[in-house]
C-alpha cells in the first residue's frame, strides 16, 4: 500500500517540483523537435506515460531477479519491447499522426526520462508507487510539452489543436488569429522552442520564488531555485 503523503510528494515531484522538462531538463530532442503543435506534443506524451508506468512496474516487480551488473541492458530490453507495442498500436490506430512523429516514438527507448526513471526510482521501490512516479513524471511531461506545443502553434500559426483530426476526425483546429496572419517562423524553428522553453523555466522559477517569499514571511529574501541539466 502507499501512504496519501507519499502519494502527495509522488504527485507533486513529477508533476512540479521535478518536472522533466522544467527542472531536470531531460528529453530536449523530442521536447524541441515534436512541439510544433498541441497535438503533436500530447500524443507523444500519452505514448511515454504508457511507456513510462508499465516499464516502472516491471521492473520494480523484478528488481531482485536483475543482477546488478546487466540492469541497464534489462531495463533497455523492458522498454524496447513495451516500446514495439505502442508503436504499432500507433501506427494502426493513428496511421497519419504516426507518420508526422516519425522515428520519435521508436526513440522512446532512449528518453532520458524513462531510464532515469526506472534507475532511480523503480529499481529501488515497489510496484504500486513506482507505477504512480511513471504516470505522474509522465504527466509532468504531458503538460509542459501541450503547453510548449500550443505557444509554438499560436504564435506560429495562429491556431491551436492542428492536426487534431488525425486523432478525431470528426475534429478541426481552431482559428483563433486573423485569417491573414502571417505568423512568426522562429516560432516553430528550435531556437524558438529554446526561447519559449527559457521562459516556461524562468516563470516557474519566479513562481516558486513567489511562493517561498510568502512562506518566510515579509522582509526575507530567498534565492530563486537553480536549474541543473542532468543530462539530454
Amino acid at each position: 500500500m502507499i501512504s496519501r503523503e507519499e502519494f502527495s510528494q509522488i504527485r507533486d515531484n513529477g508533476i512540479w517540483q521535478q518536472n522533466t522538462s522544467l527542472v531536470q531538463i531531460l528529453g530536449l530532442c523530442p521536447l524541441l523537435a515534436v512541439t510544433t503543435n498541441l497535438v503533436n506534443g500530447v500524443m507523444l506524451s500519452l505514448a511515454t506515460i504508457i511507456v513510462m508506468a508499465i516499464a516502472n512496474v516491471a521492473v520494480a516487480a523484478l528488481r531482485n531477479l536483475i543482477p546488478h551488473e546487466i540492469r541497464i541492458p534489462v531495463f533497455i530490453l523492458i522498454v524496447a519491447a513495451l516500446v514495439t507495442v505502442v508503436d504499432l498500436i500507433f501506427n494502426a490506430q493513428f496511421h497519419e499522426l504516426y507518420r508526422v512523429l516519425g522515428i520519435f516514438i521508436p526513440l522512446i527507448v532512449t528518453n532520458c526520462i524513462v531510464l532515469a526513471r526506472v534507475e532511480a526510482f523503480a529499481n529501488k521501490n515497489p510496484p504500486l508507487q513506482s507505477a504512480f512516479d511513471g504516470l505522474f513524471m509522465g504527466v509532468g511531461m504531458l503538460w509542459t510539452l501541450a503547453l510548449l506545443g500550443g505557444l509554438r502553434e499560436l504564435i506560429g500559426g495562429g491556431t491551436l489543436f492542428s492536426g487534431i483530426d488525425m486523432v478525431f476526425p470528426a475534429l478541426l483546429p481552431l482559428q483563433l488569429l486573423p485569417a491573414n496572419y502571417p505568423g512568426l517562423l522562429l516560432a516553430m524553428l528550435p531556437p524558438g522552442a529554446f526561447i519559449l522553453l527559457g521562459c516556461l523555466i524562468a516563470w516557474k522559477n519566479w513562481v516558486e520564488t513567489r511562493a517561498a517569499a510568502r512562506h518566510a514571511g515579509p522582509g526575507s529574501h530567498q534565492a530563486p531555485p537553480v536549474v541543473v541539466s542532468d543530462s539530454v
